[in-house]
């Protein structure tokens, strides 16, 4: 007789109990709780996983081999990664609808070499999947394609088949004979993550999920399931435009915040060997409200432009908005520059955006959203050759960012002129290409240097 039961999870980090609160006590997040029925068979699945014969081993006695990464034929998935796959992972790709999650993933296995590997899909046919193939080329004859979305079937067909690498598209569409909910509900995801998690770390079989998201980012978006897989790497911005901007949100192998840019073309998703090419200005030199900027994304040196526009407001109350940026910070940026440098920007409207649909959390871009700001306000423009890399302070003060010479380094390749950075960086100028660096303190010294 199965048992009956009402669990609610929440939405955003997973947490179970058993009534409704319209607080999570685990992240904090206010009207996450989503109820799931549940239902759990007394007996258990058909299909067993081998038993783990494993017992305590001393911490000194265990090896501390390198893992042997295995390559996905694709360089900047790669370095997401942490120099490739790592043998007995779980790598979630999450993004929305569009947006070329399943183009990736089956770029995979037609361009990575000597990889075997099992395609198990539960959206499209198996002739739906040879005609995306045959559009986006490569060599197909070490893919394997598996239409299933019973967990039992799919893991028996793994074992058997041994694969190198295996790839479920999509983790929604899948499900579990011991858990009687339909496909794509909490209860599902988690159990069909803890199954495959099982089966990569016990046969050592690197498993990719693909995961949809939602607008709002509930049940079937990657959240739920982020803290049982070992990567996260997501699709950020628009599926409407060329480019493809993918995160690694969570890398227990390798570095986080890296970023990597790829191209949407009719052979699928291409490689941006240089996404700093890519982001800075596609306009006629000239333009105010612009500005370069020049941080670090990862261990990657990125260089892009931000875009602002201050008008008058049409109403009573100014507008604030930001695209691609917090728009909190935003506000205390446009604060201490009203009350550090006497700009009166409260009865202005005050739009941002970040070119490329790059979304930008670093502080090393707050120097050149100021001077994009003040530029659009005075309509003053900028020279193109300008970059700028700094943080500012609450007081007005310029204040240093990590790495500064690499961002030197990046802004003196691409033909910048001039950069500029605090005061209080550590820089060894000696050492630095052919560009000029101008220091600076506070933001009044900053507008008396560009807006003379």
């Amino acid at each position: 007789m199965a048992k009956e039961k009402t669990i609610w999870f929440c939405s955003n980090c997973g947490y179970e109990s058993p009534k409704w609160m319209g607080q999570c006590p685990a992240c904090k997040e206010w009207n996450t709780m989503v109820e799931a029925p549940v239902k759990v068979q007394s007996s258990k699945s058909s299909f067993k996983l081998r038993e783990a014969s494993h017992t305590p081993i001393l911490l000194k006695d265990i090896q501390n081999d390198q893992e042997q990464r295995k390559s996905l034929g694709n360089g900047e998935l790669d370095r997401l990664l942490g120099g490739g796959i790592v043998p007995g992972s779980l790598v979630l790709i999450g993004g929305e609808p569009g947006i070329g999650k399943s183009t990736l993933s089956l770029q995979i296995p037609l361009y990575s070499k000597d990889l075997k590997t099992l395609y198990v899909t539960g959206e499209e046919s198996e002739k739906q999947v040879k005609m995306r193939a045959d559009r986006l080329g490569g060599d197909a004859t070490l893919c394997s394609i598996y239409a299933q979305t019973r967990m039992d079937d799919i893991l028996e067909q793994a074992q058997k088949f041994a694969p190198d690498l295996m790839i479920v598209d999509s983790v929604q569409t899948m499900y579990c004979d011991n858990v009687e909910s339909s496909a794509g509900s909490v209860s599902q995801i988690k159990e069909v993550a803890s199954r495959l998690l099982r089966f990569s770390k016990e046969s050592g079989t690197p498993v990719i999920l693909i995961g949809h998201i939602t607008k709002d980012g509930f049940i079937a978006g990657p959240k739920i399931l982020e803290h049982i897989v070992d990567v996260v790497l997501q699709f950020e911005g628009e599926n409407k435009g060329a480019y493809r901007i993918m995160r690694s949100i969570k890398n227990r192998f390798g570095s986080t915040s890296e970023l990597a840019v790829f191209e949407m073309t009719g052979q699928g998703l291409k490689e941006v060997a240089n996404p700093s090419e890519m982001l800075i200005p596609l306009h006629e030199q000239g333009l105010s409200g612009t500005a370069i900027c020049a941080m670090l994304e990862g261990n990657r040196p990125l260089l892009f432009e931000v875009q602002a526009l201050v008008s008058s407001a049409a109403y009573g109350t100014a507008q604030r908005s930001a695209t691609g940026f917090d728009v909190r910070r935003l506000n205390m940026l446009l604060a201490v520059l009203e009350k550090r440098a006497g700009f009166k920007l409260g009865a202005k409207d005050v739009f941002l955006n970040m070119a490329g649909g790059l979304k930008v959390s670093d502080p090393a871009c707050d120097l050149a959203i100021i001077c994009a700001v003040l530029s659009s306000n005075f309509d003053f423009a900028l020279p193109g050759d300008y970059c700028f890399a700094a943080e500012v302070g609450l007081s007005g003060e310029i204040r240093p960012v990590a790495q500064a010479d690499r961002l030197v380094k990046e802004a003196a390749r691409l033909g910048f002129k001039k950069i500029f950075i605090s005061s209080y960086t550590s820089l060894d100028t000696a050492k630095m290409p052919c560009i000029e660096i101008v220091r600076v303190t506070d933001v009044k010294t900053l507008v008396r240097i560009l807006f003379k």
